[in-house]
């Protein structure tokens, strides 16, 4: 079937290049007169998936929000859940008290927003009133008189059972002598005690008489003393319960009082029970002076108030911008005593979960995932929906050398939303099970939204609210036009905006800067365009260096005459915040044999994948189009000139086919046209990416050399929509002093370009004369008859 007639192409129309912003449309002067409004902007898709999230209760429903980076996901987030969130309760305060049944093991009490630090004051003046309060009651007259007499009746007792005992020995001749250990049953002559000596001087069956009465005497005197010791502890243990009387006389109020206060807290009500029956065992510990050497260490008494919600309003929304483990769990600070490392549970130190709990953290999973140990920390926190306190592992020579303690974990109820790339949500789910589990919502946050009245006005409110929050100067309708087309600029679409709001709240406060610098109370759209104009120049000293390169002939652009096999092809080079597009050179040169197509920068192994396709794709389009009915024999050899760094992309795969069109038949390409689109094999052109970069990059070689009215580029037809270009671009097109083409097919871009008809292809597959199409097959076959001859002469000559 024949092909259509290649149709005359036109260039694109000023309005065409650029979709302006019409200032009529905004009812306000300048952004003073708008209101701050922090709402996410563009996203209804990521805001709907939000809102389900932390709508729904079951476990596992966290949220990741995937997007571009600089879309401002966390910020608007943040703003989002902080207004989703304003009538929500408060959540509990949580507090760390001493264990007194296990001491290694702080106990954490759950108590309501607000009491923690109520709770941790009146424990101090408890215990203070306490060491003020028990000493006097042991100070009274009452009490010593008591412990006096219970002292001289065990005296007395005592007493009178060793007067017994030793009027007893003395009847026998021995006497009590009182030791360092005790008492003892001694031999005696004359009231004074016997020596060893005098002992071996009596008869043996004196001495044998007298070891027996010892022995005897000495039985009884252990029976006196055991009843003695016996007294005794009895006399200590009535004085003790004294003791203990009297004390729980004067602290009994106390207590009470804080039991009824908190008697809906069991764990609390425990607690307090803990601590009466710990003063009223340890009563010596608030007797001794306050400011004595020996004060006692009372911290046992304390209250470390971990989360204090007393402030709080509704359920918080926490961003964590470092999530390290301690950062997420909080960590034990420990202290050197005796040369040993020490902790204590007023040591126990919160992380963001804890203030999260009972509302909502927000993470990014790139940040998250420098730190391994706190993923997988968080991801077990989720599943066991509490907050377990690590203690850091502090090791010497195998050794732990920190005294350190387990608290006991905090039942965890929050929402997680992590935030990061489409790359990093693909990866966790494929290899990561329980990020499957866990992180059931997925919010998509989209880098551009539909360009609209209502977008635009979404705009405005977003340039006062920086305006507003920053102390930034104003902008008038005309500025904020001009950053409604930044937006679509970067968004590389006049339909859309774009919603990486990190660049536009730069373009805001550098706009604001040039204006103050430029002594305005307003921002007007010359400050905008200022504001760009600069950035431009702090990030463009490469691309200045390259055409400086093109303009002293360093490096060979042609922008007039016709070269036959030579187009000028565009690419686009980035670098980091700055991006310009770039002319490059290619030439095709084709000649006799059956290699087919060879690229140079394919041989020398500096082309991309993507590039390589693209060259793959010719050989398609030229068996398609010119090897139905002959057979398709020649040798190509294509290059990008003066390229030394590599190539990948297709966006060239039509430029480099233009090159070979005109190498093959002969014709030249006129010069002063640059050409991007990639092509399929059926010859239809196809959309690339940076459109206005490339076209651009173009424009400024030849208006540094001098516009003529001949040059020009052209560009996928599809690609129309994607141009927002510079207004001195629109302004030369205006002028009819430079040209873009907008083309759908290779035969449309040929014509252009060599200024010949393309030509249809007729039944017998043959193309009319005087067309391009034609100078080609003709070419070919030429080149395939003179292999077959040149065959046939290297035959004969063998023969």
């Amino acid at each position: 079937m024949p092909k259509k007639k290649a149709t005359a192409v036109s260039p694109l129309t000023p309005d065409q290049l650029r979709l302006t912003c019409p200032t009529k449309r905004f009812t306000f002067a300048n952004t003073a007169e708008l209101e701050a409004e922090t709402q996410i902007i563009g996203q209804p898709r990521g805001t709907q998936s939000i809102a389900f999230g932390i709508g729904i209760g079951s476990h596992g429903y966290n949220i990741y929000a995937l997007g571009a980076h600089g879309t401002g996901r966390a910020t608007a987030i943040e703003h989002f859940l902080q207004q989703q969130t304003r009538n929500t309760p408060v959540p509990s305060d949580w507090i760390y008290v001493h264990n007194f049944a296990v001491p290694h093991q702080p106990r954490a009490i759950e108590l309501l927003p607000g009491q923690g630090a109520k709770f941790k004051a009146r424990m101090s003046r408890l215990i203070a009133d306490l060491r003020q309060d028990l000493p006097q009651a042991f100070d009274t007259d009452s009490y010593r008189e008591t412990i006096n007499r219970m002292k001289t009746e065990f005296e007395q007792q005592r007493g009178a059972l060793l007067q017994t005992i030793q009027q007893k020995a003395a009847a026998s001749n021995f006497g009590l002598m009182q030791t360092a250990s005790g008492f003892a049953i001694v031999p005696v002559q004359d009231g004074q005690q016997m020596s060893p000596e005098q002992m071996q001087q009596m008869p043996i069956e004196t001495r044998q008489a007298m070891e027996q009465e010892a022995q005897k005497l000495s039985a009884e005197l252990e029976e006196v003393v055991y009843q003695i010791h016996q007294m005794e502890l009895d006399a200590r243990q009535k004085m003790k319960q004294i003791d203990r009387d009297v004390a729980q006389t004067a602290v009994q109020h106390h207590f009470e009082a804080l039991k009824n206060d908190y008697a809906q807290v069991d764990e609390m009500c425990v607690y307090l029970d803990e601590v009466e029956a710990d003063v009223l065992n340890q009563i010596d510990d608030f007797t001794s002076p306050v400011d004595s050497p020996e004060a006692i260490d009372l911290s046992r008494y304390e209250v470390n108030l971990l989360v204090n919600n007393a402030e709080t309003k509704s359920a918080p929304v926490i961003v964590e911008t470092n999530p390290t483990y301690s950062n997420l769990f909080g960590r034990l600070e420990y202290e050197m005593r005796n040369g040993l490392l020490t902790t204590h549970f007023t040591n126990i130190k919160c992380g963001s979960l804890h203030w999260a709990n009972g509302g909502y953290l927000i993470l990014n999973a790139h940040d998250l995932f420098k730190y391994p140990d706190a993923w997988e920390a968080l991801k077990r926190a989720i599943k066991s929906e509490e907050i377990s306190v690590r203690p850091a592992v502090m090791m010497s020579g195998g050794q732990v050398m920190a005294k350190t303690l387990d608290p006991e974990p905090i039942p965890l109820q929050v929402k997680i939303i992590m935030t990061g790339s489409v790359g990093l949500y693909y990866l966790l789910f494929e290899q990561d099970e329980d990020f499957r589990s866990l992180f059931k919502v997925r919010a998509d946050f989209d880098s551009t939204m539909p360009r609209d009245e209502a977008a635009e006005q979404a705009y405005a409110n977003f340039i006062a609210n920086r305006c507003h929050q920053e102390k930034l100067l104003h902008f008038d309708a005309t500025a904020v036009a001009k950053v409604v087309e930044f937006g679509s600029r970067i968004a590389e679409d006049q339909r859309k905006l774009s919603t990486v709001f990190g660049m536009v709240a730069d373009l805001v406060r550098e706009a604001s800067y040039w204006a103050g610098a430029n002594g305005r109370t307003l921002v007007t759209a010359q400050d905008v365009q200022e504001a760009l104009a600069e950035r431009t120049k702090r990030a463009n000293q490469l691309e200045e260096l390259m055409f400086e390169r093109f303009l002293d002939g360093t490096v060979f652009i042609a922008t007039d005459g016709g070269v036959v096999g030579q187009v000028n092809g565009l690419s686009v080079l980035d670098t980091g915040d700055y991006s310009f597009g770039l002319p490059g050179r290619i030439t095709a040169r084709t000649f006799m044999g059956d290699d087919g197509i060879i690229h140079i920068e394919r041989e020398t192994e500096m082309s991309g994948p993507i590039h390589e396709k693209g060259v793959l794709t010719l050989n398609g389009y030229l068996g398609g189009t010119y090897a139905q009915h002959q057979p398709l024999s020649l040798t190509a050899s294509l290059t990008f000139e003066q390229n030394y760094s590599g190539v990948d992309g297709d966006s060239a795969s039509s430029t480099e086919l233009y090159a070979l069109l005109s190498s093959l038949s002969e014709i030249p390409i006129k010069q002063s046209l640059a050409v991007t689109g990639s092509v399929n094999q059926r010859g239809e052109i196809q959309p690339i990416g940076g459109v206005n970069e490339k076209i651009e990059g173009w424009f400024r070689l030849c208006a540094a050399r001098g516009l003529t009215g001949e040059q020009g580029v052209l560009i996928p037809a599809s690609n129309v929509e994607n141009l927002m270009l510079h207004e001195a671009v629109v302004t030369a097109v205006t002028e009819g002093n430079f040209h873009i083409w907008p083309i759908q097919t290779l035969d449309e871009g040929i014509e252009l370009l060599m200024g010949l008809p393309a030509g249809i292809r007729q039944k017998d597959g043959s193309y009319p004369e005087g067309t391009i199409h034609h100078a080609v097959q003709a070419r070919l076959l030429e080149l395939a008859e003179e292999l077959n001859n040149f065959g046939e002469d290297d035959d004969g000559d063998d023969s």
